[in-house]
C-alpha cells in the first residue's frame, strides 16, 4: 500500500495523529508519505499558515475564539465557506502531485486538506480512498461541506454530532482518534522514572504541566498556583513544564525559575529546586506515565493520550473553540477534572488527585471512554477495504 497523509502545523495535534498512522503503516511494511500540501506551493505559504494560527493562540485566544464563532455561524450560510474557495489555488498543485505519485489512500488529519480533496472531487478528478481523521471530540465548523470517502471520529457518541452536520452515518467510522506507538508501551512509573533520570522515592511527587505543541495557555499562572499549594502542603514535588514551540514562554520562565543574575550575568545554576524546564520532548508518553498529575489544555490529541497513558488528568482553561467542547466531553465522562479558573479551584483539583480512590475513579473511566487502538484499527480497516478493491 502506498498512503499519502495531508496534514498542517496549526497546532501540532492534526501532524502527530498523521505521524501515529504514518508509524503504523510503516511498522506493517507499508509506503507512507506524510506532506503540508501548502509546501507544494512554497515553504513561506505553509510557514504563515502555521504562524498565524500559533500566534493567535498564543496572544490572542479570544480573538481565536471569535474566529471560531463566527465559523459555526457561516456554516449555517448556504454555499461554500471561505475557507474552501481560499484553496482551490492549493487544489491545483496537489492534483499535479497525485498525477506524479500514485497512491492507493490518503488520511488527512485536517479541514483544510479536506477541502482541497473534496475541490478535485467536483472537478471530477479521479481520486483515491480518501478518509478524513478528526482530532476533536466535535464536529468542527465546515466539516459537513468536505466530500471524503469515509470520516474518523473519535467514538461512537460523537456519531451524532457528526450526521447532525449531514455527514452521511455510512462514512463514519468510530474508530477513535489515532496516538503514537509509544503510548502501547506498558511502562510502570518507577520504570518511567529511571528512564528519564527522574527521582523515583517513594514520596517524590512529579506534576508534568504543558500548553500543548505551541506552549499555549497562561503556564505563568498555572506554575504560581502549583508551587504554592506544593509549599503549602509540604509535598516533595517537582513541576515538569513542556512549552513546546513557545520560545518566548521558555525563556520567562527560565528567567524567573531556573537562571541567577551574578555579578552582571546570567548563572546556569538553579536559584530555586522542584522545577525541570524543558522546550520540546519526544518523549512525552514516558513522561506522562512517570508523573502523578498530568496538566494541559483540552486539545484533542494530547487528552487522547493522557486517557490512553491512564494519568491523572486536569484540563486547563481551553482555547475557546473545539477544545471548549473537548474538555466537556472529559469532564461530563468522569476522564478529567476541568479547571477554568486556576487561582480559585487549581490547588483543590491537584489536592483531589492526590487521593487514590479519586484516581483509581478517573483511570476507569478513561479505559472505558477512549479507544487505544484507534491506529490499528484504522489501518486494519483500509487494508481490508483495499484488498477488496473498495473506494
Amino acid at each position: 500500500m502506498d498512503a499519502l497523509i495531508l496534514s498542517c502545523s496549526t497546532g501540532g495535534g492534526h501532524n502527530s495523529a498523521g505521524a501515529a498512522i504514518k508509524e503504523e503503516l510503516e511498522a506493517r511494511g507499508h509506503t507512507a508519505t506524510m506532506l503540508d500540501p501548502y509546501e507544494l506551493v512554497s515553504h513561506r505559504l505553509a510557514e504563515e499558515i502555521a504562524n498565524l494560527y500559533v500566534k493567535m493562540v498564543q496572544r490572542s485566544p479570544k480573538l481565536f475564539g471569535l474566529v471560531y464563532t463566527l465559523g459555526k455561524i457561516v456554516r449555517h450560510v448556504p454555499g461554500k465557506s471561505p475557507v474552501y474557495y481560499a484553496n482551490i489555488s492549493v487544489a491545483k498543485h496537489l492534483q499535479e502531485y497525485l498525477e506524479e505519485h500514485k497512491v492507493d489512500v490518503i488520511f488527512m488529519p485536517h479541514l483544510y486538506p479536506a477541502e482541497l480533496i473534496t475541490y478535485l472531487k467536483k472537478q471530477k478528478y479521479p481520486l483515491p480512498l480518501s478518509v478524513f481523521v478528526a482530532t476533536d471530540y466535535v464536529c468542527i465548523p465546515f466539516t459537513e461541506e468536505t466530500d471524503c470517502d469515509y470520516y474518523v471520529v473519535p467514538g461512537e457518541r460523537q456519531v451524532r454530532d457528526f450526521t447532525k452536520r449531514k455527514i452521511p452515518k455510512e462514512k463514519i467510522l468510530p474508530f477513535g482518534i489515532p496516538v503514537a506507538r509509544a503510548f502501547d508501551e506498558a511502562v510502570s512509573k518507577t520504570e518511567a522514572r529511571e528512564r528519564l533520570g527522574l527521582k523515583t522515592d517513594a514520596g517524590k511527587k512529579y506534576i508534568l504541566i504543558t500548553g500543548g505543541s505551541i506552549g499555549a495557555g497562561d503556564l505563568s499562572k498555572n506554575i504560581r498556583c502549583l508551587r504554592m499549594h506544593l509549599r503549602k502542603k509540604k509535598i516533595d514535588g517537582t513541576l515538569i513544564v513542556v512549552c513546546g514551540n513557545n520560545e518566548r514562554l521558555y525563556r520567562k520562565l527560565e528567567r524567573r525559575y531556573v537562571k541567577r543574575f551574578i555579578w552582571g550575568k546570567w548563572d546556569k545554576e538553579p536559584k530555586e529546586n522542584g522545577m525541570l524546564l524543558l522546550r520540546k520532548t519526544r518523549q512525552m508518553a514516558l513522561y506522562m506515565r512517570a508523573c502523578d498529575i498530568f496538566i494541559s489544555k483540552p486539545g484533542g490529541l494530547s487528552s487522547t493520550e493522557a486517557a490512553v497513558a491512564n494519568v491523572p488528568y486536569i484540563q486547563m482553561r481551553p482555547i475557546p473553540g473545539c477544545e471548549t467542547y473537548n474538555m466537556r466531553f472529559f469532564r461530563k465522562n468522569g476522564m478529567s477534572i476541568g479547571v477554568k479558573h486556576p487561582r480559585l479551584s487549581l490547588a483543590h483539583a491537584v489536592g483531589r488527585l492526590w487521593n487514590e480512590e479519586n484516581v483509581a475513579r478517573m483511570q476507569m473511566r478513561q479505559r472505558e471512554g477512549i479507544q487505544g487502538d484507534a491506529r490499528a484499527r484504522i489501518c486494519d480497516w483500509v487494508e481490508n477495504m483495499l484488498a477488496k478493491g473498495e473506494n
